[in-house]
């Protein structure tokens, strides 16, 4: 291929490949839904010279070296998805243009942020814009575009909520670096257009062990996670997972400790075929930026996928000095309206459907459906319906007893109130071991005050049957989560000791023993009656009766050895309805009966 020269317009509608690329006067390029790729630099040289990249169009540049150059500008658009209270994450995919020297230059916002205005020219509509307003007052607005630069900061490493360094609208950022701004008022979809140099090549990002530094895609084109966090430079320097900022859009306030918000977790296994995400819980933070108090559910839907969007900003948490690596072999062409690529924003996938795409993989209404060498659960932790917090577990043969890179994210920050899988005394939200049927894995919940909490599992994959017991090794009493939820009155405290999730039941009796009680639990719906029968006369501690929500109907602690008990059932309602009967020496035995009134 040969360098090409173009002085003229040049429209791109399909997918163009060229050696090198140079832009002159006011000539310009026009993509459109479709990927350009240039194999080494871009010189837009003169301040008139442009490139538009349209529809989901995108840049991927290969292995050469020397560097984008000139005057002229790139434009890609980038939406955002928070209003005036609320922070997007950002990571610029140009830089100024100040001078003309060729590598990348720093992202400013008061050179690189434009809004779009459209043209009543048809020709001109898609490509004209108008530098963005700045103001000082904390909320920024529409028509025309005024951004809050009261918003805009940047995050080094440190361990404090002072480590975020204000830029303003006249701050110098690395390209690589991620930002955070605020929306404007009365929308949570600001149409942003990105105008500079298209940033190319290896990019350095420091990071330190035990920090976290914000960074995000620095390129003009989707990125691929899997590329970036098992990139061998990479993969000794941070933990692997990438941490997404989500915010309560309901909380109209400025002040922080009034913030509700989290991060969300995302990592991906070496051999690809594993996603694994956990979304946000929410919490206030206190003056030095920790959680504090009760967290708040997330009811989005929104997720980081494998293919990580334009502009997309996120943090990550060092586990050594030394400059992590973005790379041009990262990128890949992949439209946020596919499946696995969005700007962290509320997916449009039918939750009704199965969707297969390109890459394999395969979703249900929760997320991924694994391979089958592969297991997974979830739970769902509920305190006192004020808010839940999702923990997943994946298991395959390659999982280790230790960190398995790839598999597991440890918790960024617990709240007060939490409950989280455990390694030593780091917390996990996702936990990964090679599954055994004596295995046991602890749980910790802690509460800040006296509450009810119910734990539900779901998203059960590949266990073909096989049950999953919550162990509460204060009570010796297993309960298959698979059958039943759990729920329980927790005091004040930290429980890190108490609870586990285990694939055996050491105190329940084999089927045959169990049968050799003739203990049978059936129901009578002709004339509306449970009925117990005990023909041993083996001694029975309790009875209950829970619906299918985990919600206890009745619980019935006068049996004793009788030989056949009946309770009436003409008060329930017609449904499924668990029944519990817990017998002497911890024997505990589950049964659904369904109830037709």
């Amino acid at each position: 291929m040969k360098k090409l020269s173009l002085i003229f317009l040049l429209l791109l509608p399909y997918t163009y490949c060229i050696a090198q690329l140079s832009i002159r006067n006011d000539a310009f390029i026009f993509a459109k839904d479709e990927v350009v790729f240039v194999e080494d630099d871009i010189n837009l040289k003169e301040a008139n010279s442009t490139f538009y990249l349209r529809d989901e169009a995108q840049l991927i540049q290969g292995s050469g070296t020397t560097g984008n150059s000139g005057l002229g500008k790139l434009s890609i658009f980038q939406t955002g998805t928070v209003n005036n209270y609320a922070y997007n994450f950002w990571a610029s995919p140009v830089g100024n243009v100040d001078t003309d020297v060729a590598g990348n230059s720093d992202f400013r916002a008061n050179a690189n942020l434009f809004e779009w205005i459209g043209h009543i020219d048809p020709l001109l509509n898609d490509i004209t814009s108008t530098p963005a307003l700045y103001t000082t007052a904390l909320d920024g607005t529409s028509a025309p575009l005024t951004i809050s630069s009261y918003w805009l900061y940047s995050y080094n490493p440190g361990s404090l909520y002072s480590d975020w360094d204000h830029i303003g609208e006249t701050g110098n950022l690395t390209s690589g670096y991620g930002f955070i701004m605020k929306g404007i008022t009365g929308s949570s979809s600001q149409l942003y257009d990105f105008r500079g140099k298209p940033n190319s090549g290896t990019i350095n990002v420091a990071v330190l062990n035990g920090e976290s530094t914000l960074i995000g895609n620095p390129y003009p084109s989707a990125i691929d996670a899997h590329a970036f966090i098992h990139d061998t430079n990479n993969n000794a320097l941070f933990n692997g997972t990438l941490l997404v900022w989500e915010q309560d859009l309901s909380v109209s306030s400025h002040q922080t400790v009034n913030y509700k918000g989290g991060y969300g977790s995302y990592t991906i296994s070496l051999d690809e075929s594993t996603e694994s995400w956990n979304a946000p819980i929410f919490s206030s933070p206190d003056a030095n930026g920790y959680p504090s108090g009760v967290g708040s559910a997330s009811t989005s839907s929104k997720e980081l996928h494998r293919y990580i969007a334009v502009g997309q900003g996120f943090m990550v948490d060092g586990t050594a000095n030394g400059n992590l690596q973005f790379k041009n072999e990262h990128r890949v062409f992949y439209k946020e309206s596919d499946t696995e690529s969005e700007f962290f924003k509320i997916s449009t996938q039918n939750k009704n459907e199965t969707t297969t795409i390109e890459n394999s993989f395969t979703y249900n209404e929760f997320g991924q459906i694994v391979p089958v060498d592969y297991k997974r659960f979830r739970l769902n932790i509920n305190f006192n319906n004020q808010f839940t917090r999702p923990l997943l577990h994946n298991f395959h043969t390659t999982a280790t007893n230790g960190f398995d890179y790839g598999l597991e994210s440890i918790i960024n920050e617990t709240t007060p109130t939490d409950a989280y899988f455990v390694l030593g005394d780091v917390p996990y939200v996702t936990q990964a071991h090679n599954f055994d049927l004596n295995l046991t894995i602890p749980v910790v919940i802690k509460v800040e005050q006296n509450m009810p909490v119910a734990i539900k599992i779901y998203d059960i994959q590949n266990f073909n049957n096989q049950p999953i017991y919550l162990h509460d090794k204060q009570t010796g009493v297993y309960y298959d989560l698979t059958v039943l939820n759990f729920e329980t009155n927790l005091a004040t405290g930290i429980y890190d000791n108490r609870f586990e999730i285990t694939f055996t039941n050491s105190n329940t009796l084999s089927v045959d023993n169990f049968d050799d009680l003739e203990l049978s639990i059936f129901q009578n719906n002709t004339l509306s009656h449970l009925v117990i029968s005990n023909p041993k006369s083996k001694q029975i501690n309790s009875v209950s009766i829970t619906d299918v929500s985990g919600k206890q109907i009745a619980n019935l602690n006068d049996l004793n050895t009788t030989t056949e008990y009946q309770y009436s059932t003409k008060s329930l309602s017609t449904g499924i309805y668990i029944v519990t009967v817990n017998m002497e020496n911890n024997i505990v035995e589950s049964k659904k009966i369904i109830v037709n009134n």
